[in-house]
């Protein structure tokens, strides 16, 4: 019997999208063969564990260190560093353009190690920006007087934990995070806390692992949880200088503190949240057959063979048997699931302000693309995460 697959809610809504009990079944075991492409046993990874452990080696990590680091810091990430909201533990947030348009999503640690001063962080990014990310800081960093070091691959390394059904999380679009209180010498690290369920995250020296009992697992667990949780993480799935933080869901997942003063990009963020007009978000999507009935639930099925590694990224997503705007972008999958970039008004029941709301429950999308022995198809759907805000 393969192992049961469960994704914990924070509340159930009225659009049942993403059944809690459904969430909760075991994987299918068998599957009907479509007639765009037969199901073969597949090299997708297996369901991540319920409790367990995984480096992220795509992640790295920049240090920055000096008197004026958080002062710099302050002008130039979504999230709050005044001093009357003091970081003892990691945060998310992100770096904008002047267009208000995503640079890098980043967690931002304290480094509250033994010897270390005040003013002293590292930031965790996608692995292959860091490079580009600290030359941006260091770019823009005029005459502040800190140092910008970009650490060693397997100096320090980044880890995810996590254990369904334990820890809390608050939905938050309004304000920053919680702060925990943590003392000097202790591990950096800090909750994740984008979306229920996500666990916590550890930085920890090359040859150190966490001290928990769970099973490790590789990062691939990791991803195929995001993908079920609506998790974008990296510029393979927020394009740099495209994606726009509300798009991106970066408010939706605490990443963004609107009381904050000014910052490099607030302009734009500030005015879309108080227009309330977000017409496309990403959100988790489920590939199926051409022959298969629309799904119901969201679920990764490993079984399932439909060459999502080969669809090109941004394929654009169409109606079935219809033709009109593009419903949205894909961004990325495993298996049967992944991201894209919807339009709320054409591919969810969400209302949208100012839109004519065009969706159908029967609707069916597509997604088409040259493979290599011609044209590939493969029908997909979008889901609304239940940890997402009510009000868009």
């Amino acid at each position: 019997m393969k192992p049961r697959l469960t994704t914990p809610l924070l509340r159930t809504f009225d659009r049942p999208y993403i059944c809690t009990n459904c969430l909760t079944r075991s994987l299918r075991s068998s599957l009907a063969t479509t007639s765009s492409r037969p199901y073969f046993s597949s090299q997708n990874p297996p369901p991540p564990p319920s409790a367990a452990y995984a480096q992220l080696p795509s992640r790295r990590l920049i240090s920055l260190s000096g008197p004026d680091s958080t002062h710099y810091l302050q002008g130039v990430i979504t999230a709050n560093l005044s001093p009357s909201t003091p970081r003892k533990s990691g945060f998310y947030t992100a770096f904008l353009n002047a267009q208000g348009r995503l640079l890098n999503d980043v967690f931002i640690y304290p480094d509250l190690r033994e010897g270390k001063g005040e003013g002293c962080w590292l930031i965790e990014v996608d692995g292959k920006e860091v490079e580009r990310l600290a030359k941006h800081i260091k770019r823009y960093k005029l005459r502040a007087k800190f140092e910008v070091k970009v650490l060693e691959v397997g100096e320090r390394k980044v880890w995810s934990v996590w254990e369904e059904g334990t820890g809390k999380w608050t939905a938050h679009s309004l304000g920053g995070q919680s702060v925990e209180t943590r003392e000097a010498g202790e591990e950096v690290g800090g909750e994740d806390i984008r979306a229920p369920g996500m666990g916590r995250r550890l930085i920890l020296p090359g040859d150190q692992k966490p001290e928990v009992e769970m099973e490790e697992t590789g990062e691939e667990s990791y991803r195929i949880r995001r993908y079920l949780k609506g998790v974008p993480e990296g510029q393979d799935e927020l394009v740099r200088e495209s994606a726009l933080p509300q798009e991106s869901n970066i408010d939706f997942m605490g990443g963004i503190d609107y009381r904050k003063g000014c910052y490099v990009g607030q302009e734009l963020t500030i005015r879309t949240h108080h227009t309330g007009v977000v017409r496309k978000r990403v959100l988790p999507v489920m590939l199926y057959g051409i022959g298969e009935s629309l799904p119901e639930i969201l679920e990764y099925l490993p079984e399932k063979q439909l060459g999502v590694e080969k669809i090109p990224r941004e394929t654009s997503i169409g109606r079935v048997e219809k033709r009109g705007r593009s419903a949205g972008k894909w961004l990325g999958g495993v298996g049967n699931i992944g991201l894209g970039l919807c339009r709320l008004e054409i591919m969810t029941d969400v209302q949208v302000s100012g839109e004519g709301g065009g969706y159908k429950e029967s609707d069916e999308f597509k997604l088409e693309w040259d493979g290599e022995d011609g044209q590939e198809t493969v029908k997909v759907k979008a889901f609304v995460p239940p940890w997402h805000l009510t009000k868009q």
